[in-house]
């Protein structure tokens, strides 16, 4: 029996095309969903990778091999997919690896109202029978067979987006936009159409290769061009999406990087005016600023673990309004409690154009501390590092240790949580401090605990 534990993750199916999967396992991994999820009909979509349209469509076939019908979307972002299983309430499927080399390849699954399905709802139970199926076959034809059927939902898509969003008095705004050669490129110019904005494209033209660089802006390599261009051309703003578009990141006009927890803290105060009172989320390492500034606009601020599951699941039983994480997914209530880059982004939009100062200005106020970003270290022995950190902090005075996800140490000024990477042999570092010398300092004593 195959072992798929190296590429059905915590959240979603994974893997290097084809040498760990393929279209045929696709078509079986097809077959399971439904057969765990009890589907009778399901929707299907897709990015630009080379191998996405031959993946989705033997997954589509797996599907109706069970008797269940299938709705094809194509090329389609990831939030793009969500709304169509929010809006249709159906299951869904998308086939992307986000900001993952070409080679790879993966599956990010959810139940009807774009509900995730991870490891302990539903993905470990597919891994299962797909293991099984793999060796004894699939189960014998449920008839009568599904049918498939393709149906385009771009525009609607856009048009709900908007409808969420008060954009009728924003001023004009020179916008630059860096898809990366991802699904940006694909679902910007619809959403934007008719939009008081002169867009710059960068980088739209599909190529699952990406020939120009990663589709990951959380690398601050992937953003140069972007920065360059935004001085350039002397634009309001830059806006940068991830390979399957679910995430954006935002440069102000001199070309410097707006910080996620910022962005979580500018669209939090936004949600609250239509929502007075409402809770909003953050994960644990969002800024100290994030949960100030929604208690500052009257909201209740919840944290959480990092993790799209996580903070769906908390979404749905504290009735957020809304929830941001750092790794930039922000979380809308109104859009099903899903992630969706693109709607973050049109309350950039609208914050910006509906006043007359600059974005490094206007986002002044929620950027109150001086954070590391995330340094990442590779280590031989996960848990014995992060005993040994844990040991050098548990006993000094003023110190807080809590272990909500992974190690978080608070002092009353500064802070740093720890983490271990579920795929790597990896530690993620986060430090944040009141000043930059004291966030230093933290973070050069933490790694050389991490490295010793």
């Amino acid at each position: 029996m195959p072992d798929l534990s190296g590429i059905v993750k915590a959240y979603d199916v994974r893997g290097v095309v084809p040498d760990e999967w393929d279209e045929s396992l696709a078509e079986l991994f097809g077959s399971a969903f439904v057969e765990v999820t009890g589907a009778q009909a399901v929707v299907v979509g897709h990015d630009m990778r080379p191998s996405s349209p031959g993946l989705s469509h033997s997954f589509a076939q797996g599907v109706a091999l069970r008797g269940a019908d299938v709705v094809e979307i194509g090329l389609c972002s990831t939030d793009e997919l969500y709304y169509a299983s929010g809006v249709w309430a159906l299951p869904g499927a998308m086939f992307t690896a986000s900001h993952n080399p070409a080679r790879y390849n993966g599956i990010k699954m959810c139940r009807a109202g774009a509900v995730p399905v991870g490891q302990d709802t539903g993905l470990a139970r597919i891994r299962e029978l797909v293991e099984r199926w793999a060796v004894s076959g699939a189960p014998p034809l449920l008839k009568p067979v599904g049918a498939i059927e393709r149906r385009d939902v771009l525009g609607a898509y856009a048009e709900h987006l908007r409808g969420l969003v008060d954009l009728s008095g924003i001023r004009r705004l020179k916008v630059v936009v860096d898809a990366g050669n991802g699904m940006g490129g694909h679902t910007v110019p619809t959403v934007f159409e008719g939009l008081p904005l002169e867009l710059v494209p960068l980088y739209f033209e599909l190529d699952g290769t990406f020939p120009n660089h990663e589709a990951n802006p959380l690398d601050p390599k992937n953003i140069v061009d972007l920065q360059a261009r935004v001085r350039e051309c002397g634009a309001d703003l830059g806006i940068a999406f991830d390979g399957d578009a679910d995430r954006c990141f935002v440069i102000d006009e001199w070309g410097e990087p707006v910080s996620p927890s910022v962005i979580t803290a500018l669209v939090a105060v936004r949600e609250l005016a239509k929502a007075p009172g409402a809770t909003v989320l953050h994960n644990l390492i969002t800024s100290w600023a994030v949960p100030e500034v929604i208690e500052e606009s009257g909201g209740k601020p919840v944290r959480t673990r990092v993790g799209h599951s996580f903070i769906k699941d908390e979404m749905a039983r504290t009735g957020a309004v809304f929830g941001g994480e750092h790794s930039a997914h922000y979380y809308f209530r109104d859009f099903w409690n899903a992630d969706t880059g693109m709607l973050a982004a049109l309350h950039v939009l609208a914050a910006l154009g509906g006043q007359s100062r600059p974005l490094s200005e206007l986002v002044a106020q929620y950027d109150r501390y001086a954070a590391s970003g995330e340094i990442n270290s590779t280590v031989d022995d996960q848990d014995a590092r992060m005993a040994a950190v844990r040991a050098a902090y548990e006993d000094r005075p003023q110190t807080e240790l809590d272990e909500l996800d992974g190690l978080t140490v608070i002092t009353p000024d500064w802070w740093f949580n720890l983490r271990a990477s579920n795929t790597e042999p990896l530690l993620r570092l986060n430090v944040e401090a009141r000043d930059a010398q004291a966030c230093a300092r933290v973070r050069d004593e933490v790694l050389a605990l991490i490295l010793a």
